[in-house]
């Protein structure tokens, strides 16, 4: 909290964290929340009844699983707001659309009348001045290399089992994602200029740069 005085960010924001598997989202929001004083907001996945029946049947359940995965991000994102913000969220509602949403599409996993119906309603929820965005998008990006390693390293089973081809597609489709996203502002962190696990002030120097990106945001706005 005194972090965040430090460096005047506001204690209603709402931050977001971003960025593909093993890149150590669920730290950085922890670690950060901490150092705020911010309340968490993690993804609610045992809860999901779509998620065993997605992985036996793509085809059948990935219009089903988006549908769904968008309603709990929306209901999530007006509880924040709701709540008066102070909020480190663990992954954006603009991912399941612009990444999960359009490979299903484009691997014939999920119909172009199915795709373009949750684009609409996607646009028509989201993509509107009466959706409350987040104050920043936290992206965490590192070589595929280097994303490879840290996956490799913390030796979660399922991860273990998936090609390495996987990773290589979902590393570039975010950097695709990423380049081209502007529904809020996007501070951009290197995976190796900090390591929130061996040396928990590295902290610090990501909380002023986060003081000093919302500060120039709002200059902006006028």
């Amino acid at each position: 909290m005194e972090l965040r005085k430090k460096y005047n960010i506001p204690n209603n924001a709402v931050i977001t964290i971003a960025g593909t598997v093993g890149v150590g989202k669920s730290t950085m929001t922890k670690t950060l929340a901490e150092a705020l004083g911010f309340r968490t907001s993690f993804e609610k996945v045992d809860s999901n009844p779509y998620l065993d029946k997605f992985y036996q049947d793509f085809n059948r359940w990935s219009f089903h699983l988006q549908i769904y995965f968008l309603a709990e991000r929306f209901k999530e994102q007006k509880r924040i707001f709701e709540y008066g913000g102070g909020f480190i969220q663990d992954r954006s509602i603009y991912e399941d659309t612009g990444i999960f949403a359009r490979m299903h599409f484009e691997k014939g996993t999920m119909s172009k009348v199915d795709y373009e119906t949750y684009k609409n309603l996607f646009d028509a929820m989201v993509m509107t001045p009466y959706f409350p965005h987040p104050n920043l998008l936290i992206y965490l990006e590192g070589s595929i290399d280097e994303v490879i390693e840290r996956i490799q390293r913390r030796g979660r089973p399922m991860e273990q089992s998936t090609p390495v081809e996987y990773w290589i597609e979902m590393h570039k489709r975010y950097e695709d994602w990423i380049n081209s996203f502007n529904a809020c502002p996007v501070l951009r962190l290197n995976i190796n200029e900090y390591d929130l696990v061996s040396d928990q002030a590295s902290i610090d120097p990501i909380v002023e740069k986060i003081g000093f990106f919302i500060k120039q945001t709002q200059l902006l706005k006028g």
